[in-house]
């Protein structure tokens, strides 16, 4: 399924065309309609989930629930994202404020769909097990592994904007110059090169000596051409060595060359290395790390969380305990994970 043929649902799209989500953000096409399709999906989802997390209590608390489980998460994204984005561009990546929105709300849409779909399941408890201590954990749970499975998303996601280089800084390849692309002609042995040997006989004709250039000339030629002119030694020039000659098709019998030169076969002077024939030297790999804006991510999914859990402790009740009235808010005292300690404990 194409990104410009979207699914009614966008939760079918993300689950069955995920490669096709992160496409579509990476290149920045139509996210202001992606992100709205989830804006409102995410927030009907969790009204739904909210309205069966209040039904313990009374209608006005399912009411209540169903308008404050969506106003948690979208808080929340409003505290965090500015951090999200500004992480990024502390360490150089290249992630707009519309991409980051984008990639959240992927995770937040997911995360509700996942929770409405366990909306029968903690309805059927509600209605055949109706224990006040017992549904708020049930629900903790499901909404926890909703997260876990949202954020997941979100790391995928990511991982796939890291491959398009958009979480490291734009660096400038440097292209090395080419050195020696087009190799000359081994030398062979006594051969002496015809522009070589036309400037010597014209300095020879002025008596002037050229400018000395490193020519690939063997140790013998050079030492008899300096005894037969006044039979003194000239002084010693460095080495130059001629490239070796790979050898060819022809002198290996008519046969192509092996991918690998097998031991003790190797043309003189080539270098004793069982590369592929005619391939460059194997570079080698550099090891692989982990970008920055990866391992903040992990660190912005935890600050998330205790957002998330901190601001729905602000926001209680959800769920309504049956031995106090109604209220919209409660007093801030104490704290979300010593709540579930306590019920843990009483249960």
């Amino acid at each position: 399924m194409s990104g410009d043929r979207p699914s009614p649902l966008v939760i079918e799209r993300i689950l069955r065309d995920r490669q096709g989500i992160w496409q579509q953000i990476v290149a920045e096409r139509d996210l202001n309609a992606l992100t709205g399709r989830m804006l409102a999906s995410s927030a009907i989802a969790l009204a739904c989930y909210g309205a069966v997390l209040g039904a313990f209590h009374s209608p006005l608390m399912a009411l209540t629930s169903a308008l404050k489980l969506p106003l948690l998460f979208l808080v929340t994204l409003a505290i965090c994202l500015p951090t999200l984005y500004l992480f990024n561009l502390v360490f150089g990546a290249r992630l707009s404020v519309r991409q980051s929105l984008a990639l959240v709300m992927v995770a937040i849409t997911v995360t509700s769909m996942l929770a409405v779909a366990f909306a029968p399941i903690s309805l059927f408890f509600l209605i055949t097990a109706p224990d006040y201590g017992f549904f708020k954990l049930l629900n903790v749970a499901i909404l926890t592994l909703s997260a876990l499975v949202g954020l997941r998303f979100l790391t995928g996601g990511m991982q796939v904007l890291n491959d398009h280089g958009l979480l490291a800084p734009a660096v400038v390849a440097e292209v090395p110059a080419q050195v020696n692309a087009q190799a000359p002609a081994a030398v062979s042995a006594g051969a002496v090169p015809a522009t070589v040997a036309a400037g010597s006989t014209s300095s020879a004709g002025a008596g002037t000596e050229p400018a000395a250039e490193p020519v690939a000339v063997p140790a013998g030629a050079a030492a008899a051409a300096g005894s037969g002119t006044n039979g003194t030694t000239p002084a010693a020039a460095p080495a130059v060595q001629a490239p070796a000659q790979v050898p060819t098709q022809a002198q290996w019998g008519g046969q192509p060359p092996p991918a690998t030169f097998p031991p003790g076969m190797l043309p003189p002077g080539y270098p004793a290395t069982n590369r592929p024939w005619g391939a460059p030297p194997a570079r080698r790999s550099e090891p692989t790390q982990r970008p920055a804006s990866m391992t903040l991510l992990y660190i912005w999914i935890l600050l998330f969380g205790f957002v998330g859990t901190q601001l729905a402790w602000t926001l209680r009740p959800f769920f309504g305990d049956p031995g106090q009235d109604f209220a919209f808010f409660r007093s801030i005292d104490g704290n979300f994970y010593a709540e579930i300690l306590r019920t843990i404990a009483n249960l």
